[in-house]
């Protein structure tokens, strides 16, 4: 579940492994440079922590955020 923090929407993912999780960032990863929006990641073996927020709105939560938010989810 995703949860409003700080200005941001962050939400954690877990995968059976590595090669799951980076798959799964890699297709978040093309459609977020459609979008022209980038997440902020980290990856540690099958887990990726997510933080979405929009810079060129003064850092906060926008329908866009929503948006990719609800794609990485699609593609899980």
């Amino acid at each position: 579940m995703w949860k409003e923090i700080d200005n941001s929407l962050q939400k954690s993912f877990e995968f059976k492994n590595f090669s799951e999780a980076f798959g799964w960032m890699t297709r978040v990863a093309l459609a977020a440079e459609k979008m022209n929006h980038h997440p902020e990641w980290t990856n540690v073996y099958n887990k990726v922590d997510v933080k979405l927020y929009s810079h060129d709105a003064g850092d906060i939560v926008t329908e866009r955020d929503h948006k990719l938010a609800a794609i990485m989810d699609k593609l899980v």
